[in-house]
């Protein structure tokens, strides 16, 4: 009996202990706090009255304070963003002329509440195109381009590290078929040397078949009638790729408004590898995320 007994009180103190490790361990956050208080200033690097948004540097310092922020993240408003532990940040950005940007704060708080705000800043960044590269794109003044059909490689693709079209060239005169070899495209500067671009497509586009919904378009790669034309004024700047000077002039033009350049890869922005009085060569990064080539000639 008294075995019975023991048999019984050691297999009550298993279970016990049984109920005991099972029991799931506590978290305690501390109290949920929402940030309160939230104040956003900004300081645009050189701002006067002759001046009104900034000395050109692009340079502008942003503070914030909140109470009971444990940290914030920074939306610049020019698709880059960061963590900002402080509150405090000294950004550049970097976009030619005189652009508007909104910049949003988001504080975060204890369990991840967070309270938004937001500020719209007017930042001036100044550029001076090369004197080069000014004179042989305008020739001083204006000079109209086509595709230097001719050439090899006129046109082709190759992966977006690359700085050449490894994967396809296409051969002198090979792509008439497309229609944009008697497309025209003018470059020409003002007094101020800004440089503006008029594409004359003669009616239709030769647009990528990645690239049709950036256009608005549906259907298969091919011709069409998009209304890109009209006087662009281009927007200058260093090149943002990992090209060097043995590959590219690291001089990079944007055309506003989904412009583009004889044919339509999904970017507005071209990147000048080679330039010279009658030719040029052309990159962009296009819809489908891979590196396009053109080469151009002097009409």
């Amino acid at each position: 009996m008294k075995n019975t007994f023991k048999i019984l009180s050691l297999l009550s103190l298993l279970v016990i202990l049984g109920f005991t490790s099972c029991k799931k361990e506590e978290y305690k956050f501390g109290s949920m706090k929402t940030p309160s208080g939230l104040v956003l200033t900004t300081t645009v690097a050189g701002v006067d009255n002759a001046n009104p948004a900034g000395n050109g540097t692009g340079a502008v310092a942003i503070n914030v304070t909140a109470a009971n922020a444990i940290t914030y993240k920074v939306d610049f408003g020019d698709g880059n963003t960061q963590m900002v532990p402080t509150g405090v940040v000294n950004y550049k950005y970097t976009n030619p002329g005189t652009s508007s940007y909104n910049v949003t704060v988001t504080a975060i708080g204890t369990g991840g509440i967070m309270s938004v705000i937001s500020k719209t800043i007017a930042v001036y960044v100044a550029f001076t195109i090369p004197a080069d590269i000014l004179q042989n794109i305008t020739g001083g003044s204006t000079k109209t381009w086509v595709c230097d059909k001719n050439a090899d490689a006129h046109f082709g693709v190759g992966p977006n590290d690359a700085f050449a079209p490894i994967w396809y060239a296409a051969g002198p005169n090979s792509r008439a078929a497309d229609g944009f070899y008697d497309d025209e495209v003018t470059f020409s500067k003002d007094v101020n040397n800004n440089v503006s671009i008029n594409l004359d497509n003669k009616g239709t586009t030769f647009v990528l078949g990645a690239a049709l919904s950036y256009y608005g378009l549906t259907g298969a790669e091919g011709q069409f009638p998009i209304a890109n034309q009209g006087v662009k004024r281009l927007s200058f700047m260093n090149a943002t790729s990992a090209s060097t000077s043995a590959n590219s002039t690291r001089i990079q033009f944007m055309v506003p408004s989904n412009g583009l350049v004889l044919i339509g890869m999904g970017s507005n922005t071209y990147e000048i590898l080679a330039l010279t009085a009658t030719t040029m060569t052309l990159r962009t990064i296009a819809a489908d995320g891979n590196s396009w080539y053109q080469k151009l000639k002097v009409k």
